[in-house]
């Protein structure tokens, strides 16, 4: 009856990741910057944001937050490192129009708020909207299955499903 109560928690091996913005859902290689399409970060998806809205894409702790507030790094449960880089060219903004709603350490579950971002000035002043999730360090990372999504809901839509070696 009890032989299960003191078992160590498993890590899954699989796990999903969910849209960190609502807005139409791009491949990685259409990022119009090399960096992203060229996955030299990393393998991942982009989102055409219409909402300003930033939210964790899964549960896990917050390991970076630019001083730009520009992108936010988060480790999953299972140890997966994500970046969220918000729009192109954005650490030139030097943080207007960002709001940081969370710091380094921080626990966050999959839908909590971010960043809220201003679509209008990071139209005006950068080089797009374009949001990369890229997954950082692939060499933990066996397989990442991209859902067929063209359209996401922050916090609701599932885009990636990862399996970890």
């Amino acid at each position: 009856m009890f032989k299960n109560l003191f078992r160590k928690k498993e890590v899954s091996k699989d796990e999903a990741f969910f849209a960190p913005m609502t807005g139409a859902v791009k491949k990685i290689e259409d990022v119009p910057d090399p960096t992203f399409a060229e996955k030299m970060m990393g393998d991942g998806i982009a989102i055409e944001p219409t909402e300003g809205l930033v939210v964790a894409p899964c549960d896990g702790e917050i390991i970076q937050v630019f001083p730009t507030k520009h992108a936010i790094g988060i480790q999953s449960e299972s140890g997966t490192e994500l970046l969220i880089h918000i729009g192109l060219e954005t650490v030139a903004l030097d943080g207007e129009g960002f709001e940081t709603f969370v710091k380094q350490g921080d626990q966050v579950k999959t839908g909590d708020k971010l960043v809220q971002v201003d679509l209008d000035i990071v139209r005006e002043k950068a080089d797009g909207t374009i949001t990369p999730m890229v997954l950082t360090n692939g060499d933990m990372i066996d397989s990442v299955e991209k859902m067929d999504e063209t359209e996401s809901v922050a916090g609701m839509t599932k885009l990636l499903h990862v399996h970890l070696k």
